[in-house]
């Protein structure tokens, strides 16, 4: 069986990126942790953290093994789906969930080690938060790729699978990793969001007490939150968005070239942009560094020469690498290109929507002076009108990655090249991702601080770095979804390819399709079977029906739209009901326990840990469970030409919806910094107090339901995938 030596490349850029992220962990535990009493506030959040992931994977594992169960009953026996498909499905979601632990150990362990660090200088704690960021990104493409590369490995030359059953198989490995990343990014949100509204609104706006201060009893659960949302939740959410795309490219690879000699390097061509990413990612982290008091741009402007110097190299490799692999269509490398500076693009949006460096975040700040009222109206505003170059941005970039492939000329090789373009925007992933998982140890390192009672410049500089963290993690998540628009299209074309793999299995196992019958113009077996494996995308399209005038495509659209607000809903009410229980709870502690306003008795918050960590458990499920039931039930009512629908519905709404929930929330949360600053009348301020209720609005949108949409847009087309041969065989309509 044919073999490219540069496939190898793949596992040994991943062992590297682990390697790396290793020797950053030893790095950072060097590091003192400073008094007693930080040591004392990080082992709190520690154990609280893992506390709460113990339990939310206890339920996952229930949910995996009856989901697992049902794709065994799939392949073995209604014999419509690979028999691998429940073992890559477990796999996927196994990775996911350690990528995530393994980056919230690594925050964990360095929030008071940054705090410490701060005490000295800001690129010290600069430094060490960025180093643990490092370790997340480093972690989720180091897991990610050597877990495709086994599987493709294990499939192609051991079992023997053809390149197009091989890759059509390993999207049920995406799938499971797209599940765990939306249990992780729901129930983490749900928890952090909780416990960070109950913190503020009670203790900023009603006892007027800083934030993080130890009297406040929801503030570990606000720490704890950080680091199950914002770092296990988040860690897995791309680590779904990284697989997903090369995973996507690589089966539409397999079919653009299919029966050429090119077959396997176009298959390989997405791992390989990975690797060379990972190592360009490598050299980015070690370009970053700020000088002493720096400011947010200055700050911005160091991180950004990281990522800006990974994705030069990357795009320099990446050219060498197209012309060695696919000589006779280089143009594919525009599409790599079209990737990046979409993403570039999306990122330096996002940082002009977000930062208190620009205008759109200081006139939410300004709109603070007349109320809370205002100040919300100002952010629902300037998260509206972000929406707009994010989305003219990716319509560009797809129209030019399709048309620098060939999709003018061969339509499937165009939609190759929408998906190596996703594949180039998640290319610099170890570094994106390091930049957003700093924010929040920054987060924690400050919260530390305040609690072990630091100086008040360690507070400065930490602030400094957590401002900074939000404009950070607000770009990774336009990077996320706008990669999720691109991976989202790349995989409806993967859904027709599983389609035809769907129906060679029934048609070789003696099932009768008068469709495709009177299409092909015979009854024969082999004529059937040839005709599938050479029909174009165009002629499925046709055979299904799938257009503008088939009301079940209207349907399916109208489905979709919708599902993107009524899961937003689900969580968001998750978090006010939660949040609800959280401030009375703090109430009831500060009214009942005597001296704690006055310091002189400890909070007790252990009961609001255990608030957040069982609403979360109990609201995560529905959510996901609605994602996973959706394009099913559409599929067996309205067949395949519904879930066609289904999925461009899903993907315009939930692909906007998402960019609106982040930057809102975003500049929300950087209009309260920018008060807190010292604009406005600073903390304790009327205008601070309306602030502070715009950031608790804008909580749960950029930081529950926003960053989850992506993932739901994905893992629907995911299980659409996965249960092709399914609505094939078995629908209704």
């Amino acid at each position: 069986m044919e073999f490219n030596w540069l496939f190898i490349l793949a596992p040994i850029a991943a062992i590297l990126a682990l390697l790396f992220a290793y020797l950053f962990y030893k790095q950072i535990m060097k590091h003192p942790e400073g008094t007693d009493r930080m040591k004392e506030i990080a082992e709190a959040v520690k154990v609280g953290a893992k506390a709460y992931l113990r339990r939310q994977y206890v339920v996952v594992a229930i949910f995996f093994v009856v989901a697992s169960l049902f794709l065994a009953f799939l392949s073995f026996v209604l014999k419509v789906q690979s028999r691998w498909t429940a073992f890559a499905f477990l796999t996927g979601g196994f990775f996911s969930a350690l990528s995530g632990y393994l980056g919230m150990m690594a925050a964990t362990s360095s929030s008071a080690r940054t705090a410490h660090a701060a005490t000295e200088s800001l690129n010290k704690g600069l430094k060490i938060a960025f180093r643990a960021g490092a370790i997340m990104g480093l972690v989720v493409v180091g897991l990610g790729l050597i877990d495709i590369s086994i599987w493709f490995a294990v499939l192609h030359y051991l079992v023997k699978y053809d390149l197009r059953l091989t890759t059509v198989t390993l999207l049920s490995f995406g799938m499971g990793a797209s599940l765990q990343a939306l249990f992780a990014r729901v129930g983490g949100g749900i928890f952090t969001k909780a416990a960070d509204v109950g913190a503020d609104l009670v203790g900023k706006v009603e006892a007027g007490i800083p934030e993080d201060d130890p009297r406040n009893p929801a503030v570990i659960a606000d720490n704890v939150g950080d680091n199950v949302g914002d770092v296990a939740g988040m860690g897995a959410d791309l680590y779904e968005s990284y697989t997903g795309s090369i995973l996507s490219s690589a089966a539409l690879g397999a079919s653009a070239f299919y029966a050429t000699q090119y077959t396997l390097n176009a298959v390989i061509l997405p791992m390989v942009i990975a690797a060379i990413g990972m190592v360009a990612s490598i050299i980015g982290i070690y370009l970053v560094k700020a000088r002493e008091e720096a400011s947010q741009k200055n700050l911005l402007n160091a991180l950004n020469r990281g990522i800006y110097g990974a994705s030069l190299l990357i795009l320099i490799a990446t050219y060498f690498i197209i012309k060695t692999l696919l000589p006779h269509n280089v143009g594919i490398f525009g599409s790599v290109l079209t990737g990046l500076i979409v993403g570039l693009i999306i990122g330096k949006s996002t940082e002009y929507y977000t930062s208190s460096s620009y205008k759109p975040t200081q006139f939410i700040a300004s709109q603070s002076l007349t109320g809370p009222a205002t100040t919300i109206l100002a952010g629902l505003s300037v998260g509206m009108i972000s929406t707009f170059i994010p989305v003219i941005s990716v319509a560009v970039g797809i129209v030019l990655a399709f048309w620098a492939a060939g999709g003018f000329t061969s339509p499937i090789h165009g939609l190759y090249g929408i998906g190596i373009a996703a594949v180039g925007m998640l290319s610099t992933l170890g570094i994106t991702l390091a930049t957003d998982a700093y924010g929040p140890v920054a987060d924690n390192a400050g919260g530390n601080a305040q609690m072990a009672e630091l100086p008040p410049e360690v507070r400065t500089r930490t602030d400094a770095l957590d401002a900074l963290g939000n404009t950070t993690a607000a770009t990774g998540k336009g990077f996320a979804i706008g990669s999720a628009a691109l991976t989202a299209l790349a995989l409806l074309a993967a859904y027709i390819e599983e389609v035809r793999g769907g129906l060679l299995r029934l048609v070789e196992n003696g099932w009768v399709f008068k469709d495709i019958i009177k299409v092909v113009g015979s009854n024969d077996t082999q004529a059937i079977i040839n005709w599938l494996h050479h029909a174009t995308i165009s002629d499925f399209m046709k055979l299904f029906s799938v257009n503008l005038m088939n009301p079940k495509v209207i349907v399916g659209v109208f489905i979709g739209a919708m599902m993107p607000f009524f899961f937003s809903g689900l969580a968001i009410k998750a978090v006010g009901k939660a949040a609800s229980q959280m401030v009375e709870e703090v109430r009831r502690q500060f009214r009942e326990i005597k001296g704690l306003l006055e310091g002189k008795a400890k909070p007790d918050y252990a009961t609001c840990v255990e608030i957040s960590t069982k609403e979360a458990q109990k609201a995560m499920i529905f959510p996901a469970l609605s994602a996973v039931l959706a394009p099913i039930f559409t599929g067996l009512v309205l067949g395949v030409s519904g879930v066609m629908g289904l999925l461009i519905g899903a993907l315009s709404s939930g692909f906007i919806m998402a960019i609106f929930m982040a930057n809102a929330g975003g500049a929300w949360d950087n209009a309260k910094k920018f008060i807190e600053e010292g604009n406005y009348g600073g903390k304790g301020s009327d205008p601070h107090k309306a602030g502070v209720v715009g950031d608790t609005v804008g909580d749960p949108l950029k930081d529950t339901a926003g960053p989850s949409i992506n993932i739901l847009i994905k893992l629907m087309s995911m299980v659409s995938v996965v249960v092709a041969g399914l609505v094939v065989a078995y629908h209704l309509l």
